[in-house]
């Protein structure tokens, strides 16, 4: 493990007893190097959605204790936010969150299939999250989605071959 993401794991395991405390959700933690500063963000939700309220308290607390820890060699700005409502899945959670809902699924590369004698091919798609199966701990192999669109047409994902899944929002 690397730096970079022990000062991720280090403050996961700081953080999480804050939201745990508040009923909050841990979705993410990055610590990435933007315009020549380092930024140190975590991200949290709740049902319902995160206040600026919310976000002040989290990052009050946990500015103190990453103060008191001190583990972090390079200057960087804390920022506690809300992942967005067009965040990428990453956790088991954001997957059964959103089944039966619509996703957008872009692929590493793309698939092909045969619909009334036509073939067709494509790696972007927006369908209704059907099915999630994790991969399994040991590997990161295994696992899968599957989409339903119009009628009865599913398509099954290995979850290796996903490049971003997110919840599709029609503005």
């Amino acid at each position: 493990m690397g730096k970079h993401q022990n000062y991720e794991k280090r403050t996961e395991q700081l953080v999480l007893p804050i939201l745990e405390q508040h009923g909050f959700e841990f979705v993410d933690i990055e610590f990435i190097k933007e315009a020549g500063s380092w930024h140190l963000r975590a991200y949290i939700d709740k049902e319902g959605g995160i206040t600026i309220d919310d976000l002040t308290l989290v990052n009050h607390a946990l500015s103190d204790l990453l103060d008191q820890e001190d583990f972090i060699e390079e200057s960087y700005i804390l920022e506690v936010s809300s992942p967005g409502l067009l965040r990428a899945f990453k956790k088991p959670r954001d997957y059964i969150r959103n089944l039966g809902n619509d996703v957008e699924v872009k692929l590493y590369a793309p698939v092909a299939w045969e619909k009334d004698g036509k073939q067709y091919t494509d790696k972007e798609f927006i369908g209704i999250l059907k099915e999630y199966d994790a991969p399994s701990e040991q590997t990161t192999d295994g696992g899968k989605i599957v989409l339903a669109f119009d009628g009865e047409d599913t398509l099954e994902i290995e979850i290796k071959d996903i490049a971003r899944i997110r919840k599709s929002i029609d503005f």
